[in-house]
């Protein structure tokens, strides 16, 4: 028997929803089946299917095509998910939507990890998709009457809000482990439960807040290197020439600390250990925000270590060269008190290594810089030579003898690649100690990595590393008779910076810490 009249958008809704479980059953990790989950969790994975149907409906008049549109969407949203959790041992959070505009302005950074070939296909499909269900399904003469589709309109979208207020009035608390939450509550509940904790008013103090201003001059200059991707691959091969991080090593041995660095992100999300750094607040304390602190929190005017340091009389600058709307640094930078932010348009005619700024060249113009500084200043600088995608980019033979005293095993292209980049990078380490040493007055440079690279095919041929980067602190003044070797989380590594400069007094840095946890 034919269904008509607003009964039959209903029967296609619930058959969505049916569709929709499915879908989700294809993430990985993999979802905890139904009878398992929170009965909330049910609740607004239906409210949220049946609020997306009924504004498609409304839209496109015609059902089965706004299910098509409403399951393709969802689809994408797993294709994403799934990619991300194997790049980035992270499955897709509601902090992630960006990730849409930002593959659209700034592909290369993203679609490649999805897979040119599917997004490609994607694409395709969903113009396909768009075609065949305008032509194929024709909007029925009750659209707009009440005990036709408007009225099936009306049904759905009341109960999806009913559906919603229910399910949100559980209060089903995340723990912001994403794969914990995504195999406990599914996609739809666990991306509504991250944007609800988004919306919760969260109260920081930095250690900034409560750090006294040190008397005496002359104030050193400063300059902070976040170097992209930058790890110590050695480990993982023993073939790995030790001179590609020669100068690195030679630094260490003058350096008054250095050592790993535990950061908040695998792979990508460098804004996660840039904000640990910059605010010295632990991830732990900024709950669903720790995803991507630069979308709400800064702009509550966090103190940072550039608001410190202009305090004390600096002038703070941020040397980034790529587009400074990337992650609304050309926002953020300035409301965490830097004077000004240096982007890829400083940097026309500059030479390139791979499709990004070389570091060498980036070398230059922070040397540039602090060279012609008659102020104290503070340069912190966000090199992109190293990042990803690596295997856009071509191994030769001559990298092969060049990098390795012994040739690698198969699956270690991208390796060769990273390699050839992170020489470059101790050549400008190289390049701005021999700067900060033929200064007339002190300096200190702090050097650190944001997070380990993308080397899907090299992790599984010689072993993943356990996730930690590196980091030195140098000065061109006092050179320790033995480099303490300190294991630290990256939101300590500022205020051990300062300790070691003499611009930090007052508490133990401990006691820093615990004075901005007890004022939050």
């Amino acid at each position: 028997m034919r269904v008509s009249g607003a009964l039959a958008p209903l029967v296609i809704a619930v058959l969505g929803l049916a569709l929709s479980l499915g879908v989700e059953r294809l993430l990985k990790p993999r979802v905890a089946p139904l009878r398992k989950r929170p009965r909330a969790s049910f609740a607004l994975h239906a409210g949220i299917w049946f609020g997306l149907f009924s504004g498609l409906l409304l839209l496109l008049g015609r059902p089965w095509f706004a299910v098509a549109i409403g399951i393709a969407a969802l689809l994408l949203v797993v294709l994403v998910s799934n990619a991300k959790a194997k790049s980035l041992r992270e499955p897709f959070v509601f902090q992630d939507y960006e990730y849409f505009t930002d593959a659209l302005r700034h592909p290369r950074l993203y679609i490649p990890f999805l897979g040119w070939g599917k997004a490609i296909a994607a694409a395709l499909g969903f113009g396909a998709a768009l075609a065949i269900g305008l032509w194929l399904e024709a909007v029925p003469d009750d659209r707009w009457l009440w005990s036709g589709q408007l009225g099936a309109i009306a049904g759905l979208a009341t109960l999806s809000v009913a559906l919603l207020v229910g399910g949100n009035r559980a209060r089903l608390v995340p723990t912001f482990d994403p794969q914990h939450d995504l195999h406990r509550l599914g996609l739809l509940a666990s991306l509504w439960c991250y944007a609800r904790a988004e919306r919760e008013e969260l109260v920081l103090c930095s250690p900034f807040d409560f750090i006294g201003a040190p008397a005496g001059e002359p104030r050193p200059h400063l300059v902070a290197v976040q170097s992209e991707s930058f790890f110590d691959p050695r480990p993982l091969f023993a073939g790995i020439r030790s001179d590609v991080l020669g100068e690195f090593d030679a630094l260490k041995r003058s350096a008054f600390a250095h050592g790993k660095l535990r950061v908040p992100a695998w792979g990508a999300n460098t804004v996660r250990s840039e904000f640990a750094f910059l605010s010295a607040i632990e991830a732990s304390r900024l709950g669903v925000h720790r995803f991507n602190p630069y979308r709400k929190l800064v702009g509550n005017g966090i103190a940072s270590l550039a608001s410190h340091l202009k305090r004390l009389g600096y002038r703070t600058v941020c040397v980034h060269p790529y587009a400074a709307s990337f992650y609304g640094r050309n926002k953020v930078m300035p409301a965490l008190g830097f004077d000004a932010f240096i982007d890829i348009r400083s940097f026309a005619g500059s030479e390139r290594c791979g499709p990004y700024i070389g570091d060498e060249a980036l070398a230059r113009h922070v040397c540039e810089l602090v060279t012609n500084a008659d102020e104290p200043i503070f340069i912190y600088v966000i090199t992109m030579e190293n990042h990803g995608p690596l295997h856009l980019e071509t191994a030769t033979a001559d990298d092969v003898r060049a990098l390795y005293d012994a040739t690698p095993p198969p699956g270690c292209e991208d390796l060769t690649i990273y390699l050839r980049h992170l020489r470059n990078a101790d050549r400008m380490l190289a390049t701005l100690r021999e700067t900060l040493a033929r200064l007339d007055r002190p300096a200190s440079l702090c050097w650190f990595g944001d997070h380990v690279p993308i080397m899907a095919e090299a992790y599984e041929a010689l072993g993943a590393p356990a996730g930690d980067t590196e980091y030195l602190l140098w000065n061109n003044v006092t050179q320790p008779a033995v480099a303490a070797t300190i294991t630290m989380e990256v939101d300590q590594l500022a205020l051990r910076w300062l300790a070691g400069v003499g611009l930090s007094v007052g508490s133990s840095i401990d006691g820093i810490r615990a004075t901005a946890i007890s004022h939050t």
